[in-house]
């Protein structure tokens, strides 16, 4: 991790400029025009004071990429040349290891084969590439997702694989074919072939579309499930789309193949398909490494617009937001991209999305058609789908809209809202309903908590945490007396002088990540081996290793005065002072915390001995706070 330079492994993805001791550019996370993306050499972090994005090599890796911590890793080891130690593979291991390339290699091989180029057999120009042009596929797209035609011979395909070193149970194992290994043939003969790829483009499995009217046959055809494909946590397209779909922030979700295709022959990237089965709360948690936006396109008929329902309430209980596109009646994606222009597209995309939960209760109570009963059933199954959105503010927001559609009190929904919370709660707990029976008391709706206020103390905490993560291993001069009373000079580093002095006086940190940064300290200095910023900044404790990054880079940097002939004090030649005087001042605003209570308790007080006991520990504290602020210098009244 040390060697990976922030400038360098920003600088790949961002056009970084020189702004005194740091570096700037526009931010990749959000939009913006004025640069707010800062680069910190000196303590090899980034902050951007737009979006408050933070971190270390690493972590914009993980940010921009959308990679987990192993995968920053190795994309940093690769960047570097630096040759990743992994532990030996045990020989299960390794044959599994091998089992999964052989199988990536021969669906490599498979799609070479099926390629329907104009270079390619007459089958494969006459039926294979005569269907791609009917359905208007140009060239460019048929060789972007690598689409291809199986010839309608039995097993010509087979025979060919094993000619080639291939053996049958592998093709039988990966499913290219099908029967057994003395008697096999290709599972796709006669069929133009759809190749899905991995998230890395890896081919792991195909779809296959038969060309002839055929009842007897099935119209598609997927790949079995194998060790390297699992249909619920595939997405078609998604190795196109990812990109795409990171830059607009949102995900389109269509249902079909060539829906896909022909949506990127349009120009519009940001789509995947489900592959045909029913949605998987392993696919929404794909989209979501990438976006939090997901868009439903689907046909304009009855089974279109009721398959945009199916799957929804895993989506929004992911916390992800959910719109829905209806195309017009008789249209489906495909059709509809093929049939009108790319302008009208885009328009009927931007002018039609419509929030899921509205479109939902609109639909429904067009079909309950004023009939009391269906209304009814529509109201539960409204409020059981809101109740499934995690966040509070969102739930009563949907609450207040559905009222007014529903024309339904607002607490009428709330009261059934809180009651379905409750029995989902419950069922967590494993507890029966008639342990923990309901009232029927009205409550009205319980206000949103606002956020916490910080405690008065957390600025200066804070302060002293900073000093910690910057200087928490340096050491400085501290004069004192001996036990004689005679004036020594001992040196001590800056966190053992922190952390002794608090713990000395019984006090620690009140926020729970300062705490934890406070505990790391303590226990190194028992091991004398006191860590340094970059182990905070790299801490696998995201909400430390976020704080320390924010923490040391500051937004505003002195400038190099020194060419001007004017030399300005930084915080390496006032540390002692800074450190102590932090010290104190957190000191202060604790004691004043303490005299605080001791005021209230005071003036509620009636025992006149209690009310002597707290006099005189509010004169303690007053006596400990005028020394404090003495050698703050400041002076109390």
């Amino acid at each position: 991790m040390e060697t990976a330079r922030i400038d360098e492994v920003v600088g790949d993805f961002v056009s970084l400029r020189r702004r005194g001791t740091n570096l700037i550019g526009l931010c990749p996370f959000h939009k913006e025009k004025t640069p707010s993306f800062n680069v910190n050499t000196a303590r090899n972090i980034f902050k951007c004071f737009g979006c408050g994005k933070v971190g270390d090599p690493a972590r914009f890796i993980m940010e921009h990429e959308h990679y987990s911590f192993h995968e920053a890793l190795l994309y940093l080891a690769k960047k570097y040349g630096i040759e990743v130690e992994e532990r030996e593979l045990s020989p299960e291991e390794l044959t599994a290891q091998h089992e999964r390339e052989r199988m990536f290699n021969i669906n490599s091989f498979a799609r070479r084969y099926c390629s329907p180029t104009p270079s390619s057999d007459d089958e494969g120009k006459s039926v294979g590439l005569s269907y791609f042009r009917e359905r208007g596929f140009r060239n460019a797209i048929i060789e972007k997702f690598q689409l291809g035609y199986c010839p309608a011979n039995g097993h010509a395909f087979s025979d060919f694989a094993v000619k080639n070193g291939y053996s049958p149970e592998l093709l039988l194992k990966v499913g290219l074919s099908t029967g057994n290994p003395q008697r096999y043939y290709d599972r796709y003969q006669g069929r133009v072939i759809f190749p899905i790829h991995n998230l890395t483009g890896k081919i792991i499995g195909f779809g296959g579309r038969i060309l002839i009217n055929d009842k007897t046959k099935a119209k598609y055809v997927n790949s079995p499930e194998s060790e390297i494909y699992n249909k619920s946590q595939t997405l078609y397209g998604i190795y196109f789309a990812k990109n795409e779909i990171i830059r607009l922030d949102n995900c389109i979700l269509v249902e079909g193949y060539a829906d896909v295709i022909s949506m990127h022959q349009a120009g519009i990237e940001n789509v995947v398909a489900s592959s045909g089965t029913s949605l998987t709360t392993e696919q929404i948690k794909m989209v979501k490494r990438y976006t939090q936006n997901v868009t439903l396109l689907y046909d304009g008929d009855s089974a279109g617009i009721h398959a945009a329902l199916r799957g929804t309430n895993m989506i929004l209980e992911e916390g992800m937001n959910v719109r829905v596109i209806v195309l017009p009646p008789d249209e489906d994606p495909d059709s509809f991209v093929r049939n009108n222009s790319i302008e009208v597209v885009t328009d009927y995309l931007k002018n039609n999305a419509k929030d899921f939960i509205g479109f939902k209760t609109n639909l429904l109570l067009k079909e309950a058609n004023n009939d009391p009963i269906k209304k009814a059933a529509v109201i539960k199954d409204i409020v059981e789908t809101i109740s499934v959105i995690p966040d509070p503010i969102y739930r009563a927001t949907y609450i207040k809209e559905c009222s007014t559609l529903l024309q339904i009190p607002e607490q009428t929904l709330m009261n059934e809202l809180n009651k379905m919370l409750r029995a989902k709660y419950r069922k967590s707990l494993g507890v029966k309903d008639e342990q923990f029976p309901d009232n029927n008391i009205v409550s009205p709706p319980q206000p949103v908590e606002p956020e916490q206020i910080k405690d008065s103390s957390f600025y200066q905490e804070q302060e002293l945490v900073k000093i910690l993560l910057a200087h928490g291993n340096e050491s400085i001069e501290i004069e004192d007396t001996d036990d004689d009373g005679n004036p020594v000079i001992y040196s001590t580093s800056v966190a053992s002088l922190i952390i002794d002095d608090l713990k000395n006086d019984g006090l620690c940190f009140n926020d729970k990540i300062h705490k934890r940064v406070f505990d790391i300290f303590d226990q190194a200095l028992d091991t004398e081996q006191i860590p340094d910023a970059s182990f905070f900044v790299s801490n696998e404790d995201n909400d430390i290793a976020s704080m320390a990054a924010s923490l040391l880079c500051s937004q505003y940097r002195l400038d190099n005065w020194e060419r001007h002939k004017i030399f300005v004090k930084t915080e390496d030649d006032v540390l002692k002072k800074m450190v102590l005087s932090s010290l104190l001042r957190f000191k202060d605003k604790v004691i004043a915390e303490r005299l605080s209570q001791v005021m209230k308790e005071l003036k509620e007080a009636t025992d006149p001995d209690v009310q002597i006991t707290l006099i005189q520990k509010k004169k303690k504290l007053d006596d400990i706070r005028k020394i404090i602020n003495q050698r703050l210098g400041i002076v109390i009244a």
